[in-house]
């Protein structure tokens, strides 16, 4: 067994006396393709290194996109190897099997799963490194590992006052077996676990060390750029490059997949010239009238039809027996990502394989699309994980690598291709717009008989799931709807598909982000109708739901529910479960001159266990921007078959005189550890939706709002 075994997935796992959890390891008979390992270091797994000089180095699998993956995961590892913090560092891993995400089932960030899934793995690569670290000590010794303790990168031999740094046992304990099994500690025996750290990826971007794709420089490089067609489904069916090509710097002007042409230059100015002087021939296709107005109608006949995702009760005759009922149509648009790096990649293909240079949330499926192109085996294509100026899920996708690796086949050189902004808002994958028909009925008294929540849309799945394409039902397309948490005994909930031919994809938080602004707001509305108090009346629903009401009366208390507020203000409330975690947020809102003004968020989260304050309460703060955007300017339309935006002219992002001031507040809890990149964007846009329905009588049914 060499150094560099890598160490899977558990295989069992007990609690036994003393507060410890033992794990039992898995070793694989064939070592994975890590990055060079020195001789002198000990590597006795995928996820660490430790040389000589007691330099500790957390090697993270997935992606950093400013969630802080990149500190967290290495905290994980060093909570359990008992290392002195200041000494760890962290790399990017390589795309391998070894870094596969146990919720994803591949090497791919999104869903908040990183700290989720491997919230043990890195925890018993920790604890084995840690093992073989005391056995080299008391072998040096000579004495038993029992009376040995390791604590702040050292091992320690009590009886004797002796000691040895992490650095000094590197050669030794490399020579150590793996363990077969491991405890794990009890969190209440944590000590770097639940602190406030600074994140380990700051130094770099501040001093602009950091590497992004655009960043990568390789000899004899070329820079693309790409034009594609600008109708969704068109293809391309001719093209005149003679003028593009007399551009000083261009290289050559090649057809690229159907739909596309790429100009490939000495550098970005020529190829963006030349690329304004092609004239390309396009196949529409019959997309060339698509409109928002025709998908709306599209949406709206097929709503009626959907197939249950949920069904309790008799909604039917509760609605018709019910004294009083409401009903009401809520629709959201498409979304783009809108990254402040737009997509770019690198890609180089060699006599030793092929290389990409990429910042993508998606190592596994970048590597199988290298294979796909280049016909190469797996381990002759090398995934180098770069920074990600955003992710959003944008960059789980694989256009921007299909342009990249396809373009080195074809030139025999290594190539950059660089998506501009147009590029990036009008070609996106965009986050679903949908249409929902809502009703509800009350009792005499106020009390909520049913629920009716009819939804039509595009499925996110079915491009890549025969499954879902057959069976018609797309999970993500109602979480956040299907999993509604109140206690109302009829309660019915349907999902119609219905695919135009804009492409769409995951959008931080999914299908919650735009059921959670549907159903919180239309329950603001159930409670005005009953004259309830919507805070109230939630507490009430919520009886057996103890975390949703836990960062309900959290943030209530903390916003100073029902004391007054200056003239002109009001308050909404929402609260949502998603990605294992759940979150409930108040904002205070006024109107000026019919200018939407949020002055006010408190967010409240209970995620499980804790890694760092510091980076869950930066999320909450970026996923209610990411998510007050959508709910006061984001809007793609489509027009002729294509984006009508194409800049932050009009698509604006929020700014800094429109963010709210934000305050955080964490549930301590000892729950498994849940999502925290996407859990804080749902609430935002019911809250400030209900705020205004609060301060104007009038309820919000689209985003954004206007009015």
């Amino acid at each position: 067994m060499t150094r560099r075994t890598f160490l899977r997935t558990s295989l069992y796992a007990s609690a036994l006396a003393g507060g410890g959890l033992l794990i039992g390891f898995r070793i694989p008979a064939a070592e994975a393709a890590t990055a060079p390992v020195a001789d002198d270091e000990f590597a006795p797994n995928a996820w660490v290194r430790i040389a000589p000089d007691g330099k500790i180095t957390a090697v993270v699998g997935s992606s950093e996109m400013g969630q802080g993956v990149m500190t967290a995961i290495p905290m994980l590892l060093a909570e359990e190897l008992d290392a002195d913090w200041q000494a760890v560092r962290a790399e990017f891993a390589p795309a391998d099997a070894a870094y596969t995400n146990p919720i994803i089932g591949q090497q791919l960030t999104g869903g908040s799963t990183a700290v989720r899934g491997f919230w043990t793995p890195v925890r018993e690569a920790g604890a084995a490194a840690r093992m073989m670290l005391l056995a080299a000590a008391a072998k040096r010794w000579g004495v038993d590992e029992n009376a040995c303790t390791a604590r702040n990168s050292e091992v320690v031999h009590e009886a004797s006052g002796r000691r040895l740094s992490y650095g000094a046992l590197a050669t030794d304990a490399a020579k150590q077996p793996v363990p077969n099994s491991a405890f794990l500690k009890d969190p209440s025996d944590f000590t770097l676990l639940g602190t406030r750290q600074k994140r380990l990826d700051t130094p770099a971007k501040c001093d602009g060390s950091a590497v992004f794709a655009q960043d990568i420089q390789r000899p004899k490089m070329l820079t693309a750029v790409v034009q594609r067609c600008p109708v969704f489904g068109g293809k391309r069916t001719g093209f005149d490059a003679e003028s593009a090509r007399r551009v000083p710097g261009v290289v050559d002007v090649l057809p690229l997949h159907e739909d596309a042409v790429a100009v490939v230059a000495e550098g970005w100015w020529p190829a963006q010239q030349a690329r304004g002087k092609l004239r390309i021939d396009w196949d529409f296709a019959g997309n060339g009238s698509l409109s928002s107005a025709t998908i709306t109608r599209q949406f709206e006949q097929a709503v009626d039809s959907g197939i249950s995702a949920r069904s309790e009760g008799d909604v039917a005759q509760a609605l018709k027996d019910a004294p009083k009922t409401l009903e009401a149509i809520y629709e959201v648009p498409y979304l783009a990502h809108a990254c402040m790096e737009p997509m770019t990649c690198v890609a180089e293909i060699s006599d030793t394989g092929c290389d990409v240079w990429v910042g993508t949330q998606a190592q596994t499926r970048t590597q199988q699309t290298a294979m796909e192109i280049t016909g190469l085996p797996q381990e002759k294509v090398r995934v180098h994980t770069l920074f990600l100026g955003g992710g959003f899920g944008r960059r789980s996708e694989q256009d921007f690598v299909r342009d990249a690796v396809s373009l080195a086949k074809q030139t025999g050189r290594p190539v950059k291709v660089i998506w501009s902004r147009e590029d990036d808002i009008q070609h996106d994958y965009y986050r679903p717009a949908t249409y929902n028909r809502l009703a509800a009925a009350l009792d005499s008294e106020g009390k909520p008989l049913a629920w009716r929540h009819r939804i039509a849309g595009p499925s996110i799945r079915a491009r890549n799931s025969q499954q879902v394409r057959e069976s018609g039902m797309d999970g993500s397309s109602v979480e956040g709807a299907k999993n509604l948490p109140y206690a109302i005994d009829n309660l019915e909930v349907t999902y119609a598909m219905v695919n135009p031919p804009v492409p769409v994809g995951y959008w931080r938080s999914v299908g919650s982000s735009q059921n959670a602004f549907v159903t919180e707001a239309f329950f603001d509305e159930l409670a005005r109708a009953a004259g309830r108090d919507p805070y109230e009346l939630r507490l009430e629903l919520l009886a057996n739901h103890p975390r949703h009401l836990g960062v309900l009366k959290l943030a209530a208390e903390k916003a100073g529910w029902g004391e007054p507020l200056p003239e002109g203000r009001a308050r909404g409330i929402a609260v949502a479960e998603a990605f294992g975690s759940y979150c409930a947020e108040v904002a205070e809102v006024e109107l000026e001159d019919k200018t939407v003004k949020v002055k006010r968020v408190v967010c409240a989260i209970d995620c499980g266990q804790i890694v760092n304050p510091a980076i869950i309460e930066a999320q909450m703060e970026s996923a209610i921007a990411y998510g007050l955007n959508a709910t006061l300017n984001g809007e793609i339309t489509i027009g002729n078959g294509r984006v009508q935006q194409g800049n932050f002219d009009d698509y604006p992002l929020i700014n800094i005189a429109e963010m709210p001031a934000v305050e955080v507040h964490i549930v301590k809890s000892d729950a498994s550890p849940g999502g925290v990149g996407e859990p804080g964007t749902p609430p935002i846009a019911p809250a400030v939706a209900n705020a205004l329905l609060a301060l104007t009588g009038k309820p919000v049914r689209r985003l954004p709002i206007r009015l």
